[in-house]
């Protein structure tokens, strides 16, 4: 499950991104808001998938309510999920 937990945080980070560097300006400044809705959506689809997961593996993993909020603030924050990754989700080597 961290894989797939994993790869969703990074997609959702990209869609993140996606959206606020390049639906926004295209919508408010371009006039085109047809990329933003799509974006939107798939940003939406992929942020409730990784706070359900999120919630599913510090559940699985006993990781507790502190590392859950870790999780769940990253994906609010630009760059948020890429540092939980590289921090919190990289296996040791």
């Amino acid at each position: 499950m961290l894989k797939i937990f994993r790869i969703i945080a990074i997609l959702e980070g990209i869609s993140f991104l996606l959206l606020f560097g390049l639906g926004m300006p295209l919508k408010y400044k371009g006039g085109i808001p047809e990329p933003n809705i799509y974006i939107g959506y798939a940003h939406g689809f992929l942020f409730i998938g990784y706070a359900v997961l999120a919630l599913l593996l510090t559940m699985e993993k006993k990781w507790g309510l502190k590392k859950f909020i870790i999780l769940f603030t990253a994906s609010l924050l630009p760059f948020g999920t890429f540092y939980i990754d590289k921090k919190y989700l990289k296996p040791s080597v």
